[in-house]
């Protein structure tokens, strides 16, 4: 039975599998572990048993569609800002009950 070389591991995650590997192992093989990590895995890099960094897959990036304003729409620096909220709560005194008191 063979074992992983010490470094290299997995954790579980919320909803994944981490493998951990340590910084020697990564250098050694890193082609390796960058095809898991295009593949879909997350790699804890360890220092001396210690996570110092995660090497994670690249989100596909949000395409952000700019449009010009519709014909006739006010200025942005001419749009009406709404009002303060009513809410009958003063937002200081809820402030200072969520803050520790030790100051």
């Amino acid at each position: 039975m063979t074992f992983p070389p010490l470094g290299v591991g997995t954790s579980n995650g919320h909803h994944q599998v981490m493998k951990q590997v340590g910084i020697a192992e990564l250098k050694s093989h890193l082609s390796k572990y960058l095809r898991a990590v295009r593949g879909g895995q997350t790699i804890v890099v360890l220092d001396r048993e210690t996570p110092v960094a995660q090497i994670v897959p690249i989100r596909q990036p949000t395409v952000l569609k700019i449009r010009r304003p519709l014909p006739g729409a006010p200025a942005l620096n001419r749009v009406p800002l709404p009002g303060p909220l009513k809410t009958g709560i003063d937002i200081v005194d809820r402030l200072l009950e969520e803050r520790p008191s030790h100051r």
